[in-house]
């Protein structure tokens, strides 16, 4: 929040402004005409034509510019007419204007003296990108800044010297385009100077060559960039160049700063960083007291509040492009809008920011300097506090101080180092580090935590850490991994403790497999070293089930999900349109978009396991969130898919899904396929191959393995003719088929049916057939609707036989699938009366409806979907254990009574009783 400061006469506190217009009398009206605007955006070339209109060179003209620039915004700011974000941008545009005012002018005599730079490649002519760095970059530039620049040449090459010119290599000529840039702007001659420039941020810094190509940028990030030029390139920004230079500059940058996967290592990063910061302060403030209260490098001061901002863009910019934003103000914004600040804490971080950079630029307004720390004597302390609407000195430290705690205890939040294990822990650590052999110190300490079998843990563990994998890790990892192992024991017997249920080496075991799978991933270990309380909730989680422990060691990018404590389900429309955003940013990297989708879909169903672990979601809730979150999935992979098809003869493809099984009867579990169709509905003779291409890419989007692992496997048997028939059909082709040529069991499958994704239009012509299908008069066929249905449950039967003492939950007799079959049979054969049997409302509703309707015994029918209930989440539980769905007879014995009896009910005329 900005705070509107009262105005102050201008000339009794800029010592800098008072000279400047005592010099010259006539500026006073200049700069009043000038501070009558707003400055965010003003007309600089207009300006400076005013200036050179007076017979002066350019430089001197930059100069008076940037004075009459400066005494504006002064006025302005001190008379309570400009807030921060005017001085700020009116800043950054004159540096950059400048930039491209002199470059422009400096070029041209350079290729009058040896012509134009080329090449050697493309032959192209060549341009030097200007990079602004640090707060010109961010477009939040001081007002008595210096200015860092990068200067980029594209190829290397040679000047095309034309008669009486002397040919120069690229590298050359841009070294001294940039030597010449520098000086017309920081050069200090009558007028004073432009901008201060500071190269020092180059590749190789004061040391490195003061233009590079490239090629050479790309080799230096690649083998030498170090994790502190990360921070400062976030905020690279090109003031000039050709714009297909700068996008081949982009590509190359953007891999160094923004990694692919979470780099939860860059918090480490940051705070060694800022303690050198401090360090050095500290130093200075020894050195000079007089140089306290930095309000820039200080405790708590505009540095951390930037670190706070960047630490989130460095960890998830790789994933989330709209946090590469430069500028600290809108980055801040953007973590309360992602819900990865606090609203409130945001608000109170830029509050701070504009306290703490309005009263920076109040320091320099004294005097035009290049200062960060409050002056040393009194009567400009009090200056200062009457520039700032504060009544006197007290109250202007009061209010820093206040500030500054804010931002240092939210920095200390976020970068305080938690890797250090307790002292009565660190004895077992190092007993582990310096000799796993020594197997009864380890067991003892298992035994004092409360294990179940602390010898066999303790065998579990020293098997562990001889891996090979985890010795051959750096000594950094390895103390990292041994520090969080001895963390998590305490939790790992609390949770089971806790749980009642369950060993405790079940839950350590599947810990140490995920560890030593994430080992190598330093930002792993770094994140769960860095939120402890994460670790906690995966010690949980992989108690509570063997296949969540799994899941999460295959995609160990997940941890991220678990930092999130809001627990809710995302609205399946915001993760289609974020999802929409994340693929259009990767347009034409089919590679990304894959992993997109997959990442997308593991992250959503990941937090669908993490609430249904907790017992927050019923077995049928789950399934309907399943079921949209696959939906949203496949409509996205049809759209982004159909881009691809370079023969497409239509912007939007005329082409549905058609979800049959699981999907189609919204009942999806976490490992489930889908069983689809794909129908088209276009006249076009390019229609049937498109549309064919279409569908093969569509499944080898879902089902290729990329390194963010696989969506779906895709089962498309249900098509008209099965495995002969062609892939896709029109939409005539599939009613002609439903209505002459289907078989019983087709129609069955039928019943289970939706539209899914794609066409509209399509989908409500699929609907209008299956309904017309479905409700076919088969009162005349009774006795072979039921026979046909009977001969297909033998065949699934025989098929699946169980040889184990347990009863499968799926296939046995009196079973889920008996329940299924069951409801299909109800729907087929009294549809025709009874129309409300064709909606897709699941097994356990259309149950009801039939008891309702008199079709069945209401009390019968209830107890049947109680048993379809109970089976379900018996499958479920099974499942999330990574175990077979097959369970102790006695569980299921009513159940399985009561399933038999209505399927004697409904077919013993046929069979005499349940096959």
């Amino acid at each position: 929040m900005t705070i509107p400061l009262p105005t102050i006469a201008t000339a009794c506190a800029s010592r800098w402004y008072q000279r400047w217009v005592d010099a010259a009398p006539d500026r006073l009206e200049r700069v009043g005409t000038l501070a009558r605007l707003s400055l965010a955006q003003p007309d600089f070339g207009a300006l400076l034509d005013t200036e050179l209109a007076a017979g002066i060179p350019l430089p001197r003209a930059m100069r008076r510019l940037r004075n009459l620039l400066l005494a504006g915004l002064i006025r302005r700011d001190l008379e309570g007419l400009a807030d921060l974000d005017e001085v700020v941008t009116a800043m950054t545009g004159l540096a950059d204007f400048a930039i491209r005012t002199h470059l422009q002018e400096l070029m041209a005599e350079l290729v009058a003296a040896h012509g134009t730079p080329l090449g050697a490649e493309s032959g192209r002519p060549q341009d030097m990108m200007v990079l602004a760095m640090g707060k010109q970059g961010g477009g939040e530039l001081n007002v008595s800044s210096d200015i860092d620049l990068i200067f980029v040449y594209p190829e290397d090459g040679e000047t095309a010297a034309g008669p009486g010119q002397r040919a120069l290599s690229n590298h050359e000529f841009f070294v001294r385009l940039g030597r010449k840039l520098i000086g017309a702007l920081s050069e200090v001659i009558e007028d004073g100077f432009t901008f201060r420039v500071d190269m020092a941020l180059r590749p190789n810094g004061k040391s490195g060559p003061l233009a590079a190509s490239l090629n050479m940028v790309e080799e230096y990030l690649i083998v030498q960039g170090r994790e502190w030029e990360r921070y400062a390139w976030v905020k690279a920004r090109a003031v000039t160049g050709q714009a297909e230079d700068i996008a081949a500059l982009d590509a190359i940058v953007r891999p160094f700063v923004f990694r692919r996967y979470l780099d939860f290592g860059v918090i480490d990063a940051i705070r060694n960083m800022h303690a050198q910061i401090r360090a050095e302060v500290k130093r200075q403030e020894r050195l000079h007291p007089d140089r306290s209260n930095n309000v820039k490098l200080g405790r708590g001061g505009i540095r951390e509040i930037e670190f706070l901002a960047q630490v989130f863009q460095l960890i998830r910019g790789g994933r989330d492009p709209a946090l590469r934003e430069r500028s600290t103000r809108q980055t801040l914004r953007l973590l309360a809008e992602r819900e990865l600040m606090s609203p409130s804490t945001v608000e109170r971080l830029l509050e701070a920011y504009t306290f703490l950079r309005n009263l920076e630029h109040r320091l320099q307004y004294l005097d035009d300097a290049q200062t960060h720390t409050l002056p040393p004597n009194e009567a400009d302390r009090a200056t200062v506090a009457r520039m700032m609407g504060l009544p006197d000195v007290p109250t202007l430290l009061a209010r820093l101080d206040e500030q500054r705690a804010f931002v240092a205890a939210e920095f200390d939040d976020m970068f305080a180092d938690r890797s250090a294990p307790p002292d009565e822990e660190r004895a077992e650590l190092e007993a582990i580090a310096a000799d796993p052999e020594q197997l009864a110190a380890i067991e003892t300490h298992l035994a004092t935590l409360g294990f179940d079998d602390p010898a066999d843990a303790a065998r579990r563990l020293v098997a562990t850490w001889q891996a090979p994998r985890l010795q051959s890790l750096p000594d950094a990892s390895r103390a990292r991994l041994l520090s969080l192992v001895n963390l998590a024991l305490p939790q790992v017997a609390a949770t089971v403790r806790e749980a009642g249920v369950g060993s405790h080496g079940a839950t350590l075991g599947r810990l140490l497999d995920f560890l030593e799978a994430v080992a190598r991933r330093s930002a792993y270990l770094s994140l769960l070293t860095e939120y402890p309380h994460t670790l906690e909730r995966v010690i949980r989680m992989m108690h509570a089930s063997g296949w969540a422990a799994t899941f999460l060691t295959q995609h160990p990018i997940l941890l991220d999900e678990l930092l999130d404590d809001r627990g809710g389900i995302d609205d399946p429309r915001q993760v289609a349109a974020s999802l929409d955003d994340k693929l259009q940013e990767a347009g034409g990297d089919t590679e990304r978009q894959l992993d997109i989708l997959r990442e997308t879909h593991h992250a959503q169903q990941f937090r669908l396991l993490a609430l249904d672990l907790a017992g927050e979601l019923s077995v049928e809730r789950l399934a309907d969130h399943l079921s949209a979150l696959a939906d949203v999935v496949v409509a996205a992979t049809v759209r982004w898919a159909w881009k691809t098809v370079a023969t497409r003869h239509v912007e939007e493809p005329r082409f549905a899904v058609i979800a049959y099984g699981k999907l189609g009867g919204k009942e999806l579990g976490y490992v489930s396929d889908l069983d689809v169709i794909f129908l088209f509905d276009d006249e076009d003779d390019m229609a049937p191959s498109n549309y064919a291409k279409l569908a093969q890419r569509f499944i080898t989007w879902m089902t290729a393995h990329t390194p963010a692992g696989i969506l779906f496997d895709i089962d498309t048997a249900l098509r008209p003719d099965g495995a002969s028939g062609m892939l896709v059909s029109s939409v005539a082709a599939f009613e002609r088929y439903q209505r002459q040529s289907a078989w019983v069991w087709e129609h069955q499958a039928l019943t289970r049916a939706r539209f899914c994704a794609g066409d509209a239009a399509i989908g409500a012509r699929f609907e209008a057939i299956r309904g017309e299908v479905l409700r076919q008069d088969r009162s005349s066929r009774a006795a072979e609707l039921k026979d046909e249905v009977l001969k297909m449950r033998r065949r699934m039967r025989d098929a699946s036989t169980n040889r184990t003492p347990l009863f499968d939950l799926k296939q046995d007799a009196g079973g889920m699938i008996d329940i299924e079959f069951i409801v299909q049979y109800l729907v087929l054969r009294h549809a025709a009366n009874y129309p409300e049997l064709t909606a897709n409302l699941g097994n356990i509703a259309l149950l009801r409806i039939a008891g309702e309707l008199g079709l069945i015994d209401p009390a019968l029918a209830g107890t049947v979907g109680d048993a379809y209930r109970l089976m379900r989440r018996l499958q479920h539980k099974r499942r999330l254990q990574g175990q077979e769905a097959r369970v102790e007879h006695a569980l299921v014995t009513e159940q399985t009574k009561n399933v038999l009896n209505l399927w004697q009910v409904l077919f013993a005329q046929i069979c005499g009783a349940a096959t």
